[in-house]
């Protein structure tokens, strides 16, 4: 009887113990969609929800110009990586061995898999980007280097304004700012009214010493898929690095990270996110104040806004850099743009997802971690002298996190919000049959590329 009395009493006390477990769960899944409710620009969790990447509609902040189409998204996804657009190298020896994804790694968050991104003038890809050096015939003034740490190319659609200082496109925070228009001819494109990917990725294609004509669409098999993607255009005007733009754009449209953890729970899948990740949402939400500047699908501001919190620059980091120093004037964020000393130093919120394995943050690549980046945050405490107290914004201060609830907040970053399947946005090969995202023969050999 006693020993009956005993297995009986051990059972109601389980059963008790696993009915308060899972309340706590449905208390933690009620408390941070109570808490999404109250922070969303739409007053419901559902705001936060991203599209499906083939529902085109559906895609937001698309430009008049240039709608989204099938067509398109199909043609940027091979210009992307396309290796034989790379025919203006600075010497003949880095003829077609870069494409755009040389600094957009989509294994690593399509961001570079170092802490400077380099296109022509470059050997090596190592696992993930990180092996790639400088080209022993380039001098460091010669490399087609990016002067800050690349920004992903992932859940562009939220983005109207492109670089870390907010310098392209027609619209958006840019209206009022035509005066800085005709600094230099490459940012007069804004004259053009177009949003800020398509006029960026213009940009980009003269910058990176990339080329497309009618020659060159012939010659690597493109020009049909130009035709079907740019019906409307006509044929003088079709094959060039406007279209290449538009179509790439178009494909940056649809990488968007909407199978997170996170992303699957706002869709109904309670059990996608673990406790502690539910737990850095709440932080995320509430307490750390994250979503005071990270407010929206992609966790970037929207709209666009920047703000100083005294990081160092990329050549003040340690690394080895090229082609920027004291005197570059993207250190001035989007002051540099502007011209208005109150824009002096500050940097556009960027997006959250997928920054788990970037192994670099910030615009200067000066933390080399997601904790690092929380305990900068949480510290409240600016590292970089150049950048005057007054310019620091008012929501840069000491956070008081506990150790706990910093391992919290960066387990929800680091793995609520990673969406584990990013190569389906990568296709198995490009037209003309180069390796990418390089295609030099060290390239070649440490990706296994035949």
């Amino acid at each position: 009887m006693k020993k009956t009395f005993t297995v009986f009493f051990l059972l109601v006390s389980f059963s008790y113990f696993m009915s308060c477990v899972h309340e706590a769960e449905i208390n933690l899944d009620a408390m941070l969609e109570s808490s999404l409710n109250q922070k969303s620009a739409t007053g419901t969790y559902e705001g936060y929800i991203m599209p499906s990447s083939d529902d085109l509609a559906a895609l937001p902040n698309q430009d008049t110009k240039n709608p989204v189409t099938a067509a398109k998204v199909e043609l940027g996804r091979l210009l992307f990586y396309e290796t034989g657009l790379g025919v203006e190298p600075k010497y003949p020896a880095s003829k077609a061995t870069y494409s755009c994804s040389s600094c957009h790694v989509p294994s690593i968050g399509f961001t570079a898999g170092r802490f400077q991104g380099i296109a022509d003038g470059a050997l090596g890809f190592g696992q993930s980007g990180e092996g790639r050096t400088k080209h022993p015939i380039y001098l460091g003034d010669d490399v087609d280097a990016q002067g800050a740490r690349p920004l992903p190319v992932i859940n562009l659609a939220y983005v109207t304004n492109a670089l870390w200082a907010g310098t392209f496109g027609s619209f958006g925070v840019n209206e009022g700012t035509e005066s800085a228009w005709n600094q230099d001819t490459l940012v007069q494109i804004n004259f053009k009214g177009l949003q800020g990917l398509e006029a960026n990725n213009e940009r980009a294609l003269i910058v990176h010493r990339q080329l497309i004509n009618k020659d060159i669409t012939d010659s690597l098999g493109y020009t049909a898929m130009f035709d079907a993607a740019f019906p409307d255009i006509p044929v003088s005007e079709r094959y060039t690095r406007k279209t290449g733009a538009f179509a790439i754009a178009a494909y940056f449209r649809t990488i968007l990270t909407n199978q997170a953890p996170f992303q699957r729970w706002l869709k109904g899948e309670k059990s996608a996110m673990t406790e502690q990740q539910k737990r850095g949402a709440l932080l995320f939400f509430g307490e750390a104040g994250c979503v005071g500047c990270h407010n929206s699908p992609s966790l970037n501001s929207a709209p666009h806004r920047f703000y100083a919190i005294g990081v160092n620059n990329l050549y003040q980091s340690g690394y080895n850099v090229f082609r920027t120093g004291p005197n570059d004037k993207r250190n001035l964020g989007r002051g540099g743009f502007t011209g208005n000393p109150d824009d002096l130093y500050k940097f556009k919120v960027p997006q959250l997802y997928n920054l788990r394995d970037a192994d670099f943050y910030f615009h200067g690549s000066s933390k080399n971690s997601l904790k690092a980046v929380v305990d900068y945050f949480n510290a409240g405490i600016p590292e970089n002298p150049d950048v005057p107290a007054g310019q620091i914004a008012t929501q840069f201060r000491p956070l008081g996190l506990t150790e706990d609830e910093v391992n919290d907040l960066v387990e929800f970053l680091a793995n609520g919000l990673y969406d584990p399947n990013m190569n389906r946005y990568v296709p198995a090969q490009t037209l003309s049959g180069n390796c990418f995202p390089n295609n030099d023969l060290l390239s070649r050999v440490e990706m296994g590329c035949n």
